[in-house]
Order: structure tokens, then sequence, then C-alpha cells
């Protein structure tokens, strides 16, 4: 294991913080962060979510989670709803791949900020409903 890598995968509902926290912790932009709403938003920051493309945007922010991987970036940060544990296992993988220490932080809203995306009450609520923490 390359105990000098580390993944660190931010787990959370719309409007947790999970980009505000992937910012503090990349040291000004030291270590890169990927989310699946890269691939949304374009060069002026404007996000535009088509739901068809969705599974082009996993596949994306996968791909780049391991192309820093292996260039042995020391700290790579993903960023992404991740409500239940599947969706991690990609990047699960990749850390036995790349053998690398493997972080896996919820960030809640304590702070009472909505989303940036607009996703609606209702549907944050259904995703909460899914959302499960394993603590052992």
């Amino acid at each position: 294991m390359n105990t000098n890598q580390n993944l660190i995968l931010l787990r959370g509902l719309p409007g947790a913080g999970k980009s505000s926290f992937a910012e503090l912790i990349s040291e000004n932009n030291s270590y890169p962060i990927f989310s699946v709403d890269d691939y949304f938003t374009d060069q002026n920051g404007i996000y535009t979510f088509e739901f068809s493309k969705n599974h082009l945007a996993y596949s994306a922010c996968l791909n780049h989670t391991e192309q820093a991987l292996k260039q042995g970036i020391l700290k790579v940060i993903v960023h992404n709803t991740f409500t239940m544990e599947w969706e991690m296992q990609p990047y699960f993988k990749l850390a036995e791949k790349y053998p690398c220490r493997l972080y896996v932080m919820t960030v809640e809203n304590y702070h009472g900020k909505h989303n940036l995306h607009e996703v609606n009450e209702e549907q944050i609520k259904k995703m909460a409903e899914k959302y499960h923490v394993k603590l052992f």
C-alpha cells in the first residue's frame, strides 16, 4: 500500500457542503477535486443537468479519479452524493487497484444552506431515506 497516497470520498445530500469542504481540504487547489457535477458545468461555471447523460458524468468522474491515482497524486478528492454504498464501490476498487488509504466522509448540513442545483426538498427526502452510514 502506498501510505502516502489518499483517496477521499465526500458524501452527503445536496446542499450539505461537500463542494466547499472539498475545496478546503484541497489546500488551495493543490490536489484535484472531482465530482459528477463537473460534467454538467461549463467553462463559465453554469450548471446544466441532463439526466440522459448522467451515466457519462459518473464514468467521467471515475476516469478522472483513476488517472489521478495512476499519476501518484498524494491526495485525490471526490465529492458526490453517494447516497447508497454501491455508488462508492467503483472507487473502492480503485483504492485496491492503486493501493492507497481510502477515506469515506459524510458531510452534514448544519449550516442550513440550500443546494446550488435546486434539487427540491421532496427529492432530497427520498435520497435521505436511501442514505446509510457504515459506522463499523
